[in-house]
């Protein structure tokens, strides 16, 4: 079920993104996009608590053109 206040944002993906892989470690996702990604935050919380929190502190553009090209899944098996 989606919830309203994450999708009805027009062009904002965050809530579909971290529906799908918000179980994902930020561990994870610095290996994938570097280690400046989601300074100030632990290798163990998940992109879930992330976006939740903070997402203006670390760029998501790469993490969104990823997922909007279905690659999100794929790079993040990838680098588990």
């Amino acid at each position: 079920m989606k919830e309203p206040r994450l999708y009805d944002r027009q062009g904002n993906k965050d809530g579909e993104i971290s529906s799908k892989h918000g179980n994902t470690l930020v561990r994870t996702l610095r290996k994938m996009y570097g280690h400046r990604f989601a300074t100030g935050f632990a290798d163990t919380d998940k992109l879930s608590e992330v976006l939740q929190k903070s997402p203006a502190n670390f760029s998501l553009t790469q993490l969104r053109k990823d997922y909007a090209a279905g690659m999100l899944g794929v790079k993040i098996q990838m680098y588990s």
